[in-house]
């Protein structure tokens, strides 16, 4: 059976225990949640960077510029305007 939790011990440099732990209690959350949070932060962060990259490989810029100088359509509305 899967244990749904690590025990694996986690080194940090003094300095940065100090700033989890300030953090966490004026959060009024446990230092392992709060480090639990940040973990998952930077995994959703670089995941993100991890798809736009894949996307930016993928992407057809002589496609974008063709539509990009292309005549025709409307300028917008007024009311398309946000100011």
């Amino acid at each position: 059976m899967k244990k749904p939790h690590s025990t694996d011990p986690l080194r940090l440099p003094l300095s940065v225990k100090a700033e989890v732990e300030r953090r966490a209690k004026a959060d009024g959350i446990s230092v392992n949640q709060f480090v639990a949070t940040a973990v998952a932060e930077k995994l959703a962060a670089m995941n993100t960077a991890a798809f736009f990259a894949e996307r930016r490989e993928r992407a057809d810029f002589a496609a974008f510029d063709r539509i990009m100088v292309r005549a025709g359509g409307e300028p917008p509305r007024p009311d398309d305007r946000h100011e």
